[in-house]
């Protein structure tokens, strides 16, 4: 099978990286939205046996049959909208699945009208570089603030990183992981205790649908994830050089939520940052080849899914400074290549620094994230400078002889 000459352990270290960053980033958010419907412990496992399963079909499928990394994530900022307007509002479960439902419908109708990829189409590149370089630049910035409170292992990890990348490129980030986690055991930072064996279970929960769940709850949620989730999910896919069927893939993620939902999926999107792991030079040398990271990411949470105690105690077990210093590292390069797309073009730099600083700086306007905004000013400043202006002159090429 191809998938398995394909496959190497510079790829399984990025889907693993891959997970980890994303499940012990926001798991604690989902589970805030959980308890704001007032979820059981059974209800709360469910919903990451569907989040689990969603992303894990969602990736490794379309994945498969396109040779080519597709990363999805659940929305982490569509998790912390129903945090937030669950409390305020009051709503029940079977209030918020409806919402959910919903929700995934309004995904599958822009997917599948093509209307999402149309409006990225408009996106030049130099603004798509600077939102993935600003989305990404705040992990790579939380990496060296790590070391305030854990210097030497920091360090460690950097220092391992920049030897490996001298010596074997393709497995620096699988050396610097190694040596971060002996490092943590030995300091006796590692969380063993939290890891428990126990199955999750699906827990169907009847939807109910009413107009104050669908304006406070299904509403606010798809914006947020077409906005600062999918918006920089599709900017990392084509910083990366890669083109798929984004429209496809948007219904795909959809339609996981139309089914999952009653079981607590609430919102699947395309990813960003665990993208730019997977898609990477870290996750494979050959472009071609790195669809194996984005498999191996998809099988690790179906794990989670299936398994949710006994991974999801593993994956919490890491320090927080080990998960943000290798998050920031594994996303170094592309961090640089997106900076570097951004800056090239010199009738774009200004716009394209505009939408890099708007995305950095992680404002929250009317509860829609720094992505969108980051977009909005980069196309508004293009707009002022290039609006009417004659188009630069084409230089005189000299004639053969």
């Amino acid at each position: 099978m191809r998938f398995f000459r394909d496959f190497s352990a510079s790829a399984a270290t990025a889907g693993f990286v891959a997970v980890l960053v994303g499940f012990t980033s926001s798991v604690a958010i989902v589970f805030q939205a959980a308890q704001a419907f007032h979820a059981t412990p059974d209800q709360i496992a469910s919903w990451m046996w569907a989040l689990g399963l969603g992303i894990a079909l969602s990736s490794v499928v379309p994945s498969l049959v396109l040779r080519q990394p597709v990363m999805v994530a659940w929305s982490t900022p569509g998790a912390a909208v129903l945090a937030t307007a669950g409390l305020a509002g009051g709503f029940t479960m079977n209030q918020a699945v409806g919402a959910f439902l919903v929700c995934g419908a309004l995904v599958v109708l822009f997917g599948a009208t093509g209307w999402f990829e149309r409006l990225m189409d408009r996106i030049p590149m130099a603004i798509a570089f600077a939102l993935l370089a600003g989305v990404l630049a705040r992990f790579g910035l939380q990496a060296f603030a790590a070391a305030q409170t854990a210097l030497w292992l920091v360090l460690a990890m950097l220092a391992t990183y920049l030897v490996a990348r001298r010596l074997s490129p393709r497995y620096a980030v699988l050396a610097t992981l190694l040596v971060a986690i002996v490092l943590a055991a030995a300091q006796g930072r590692m969380a063993w205790g939290e890891v428990k064996f126990e199955f999750a279970r699906p827990v169907f929960t009847m939807p109910e649908f009413s107009f104050g769940a669908i304006t406070s709850l299904a509403l606010p949620l798809f914006i947020v994830t077409m906005a600062s989730q999918n918006l920089p999910g599709v900017a990392a896919i084509r910083a990366a050089g890669y083109r798929m069927p984004i429209s496809a893939l948007v219904t795909i993620t959809g339609g996981a939520m139309l089914l999952l939902a009653p079981f607590g999926a609430f919102a699947l999107c395309l990813s960003a940052i665990t993208a730019a792991i997977c898609m990477g030079p870290e996750a494979h040398e050959d472009p071609a080849r790195r669809y194996t990271a984005a498999v191996t990411s998809g099988v690790l949470y179906a794990l989670v899914g299936l398994v949710g105690g006994a991974v999801a105690g593993l994956l919490t077990a890491f320090p927080k400074e080990l998960v943000a210093a290798i998050a920031g590292i594994a996303l170094l390069g592309t961090i640089g290549s997106g900076l570097a797309g951004a800056l090239a073009d010199e009738r774009h730099r200004e716009a394209a620094l505009i939408t890099f600083l708007v995305t950095l700086s992680g404002v929250v306007i009317a509860g829609i994230g720094s992505a969108f905004w980051g977009v909005v000013a980069g196309a508004a400043a293009l707009f002022v400078q290039q609006w009417r202006r004659p188009p630069p002159p084409v230089p005189p090429t000299t004639p053969h002889r």
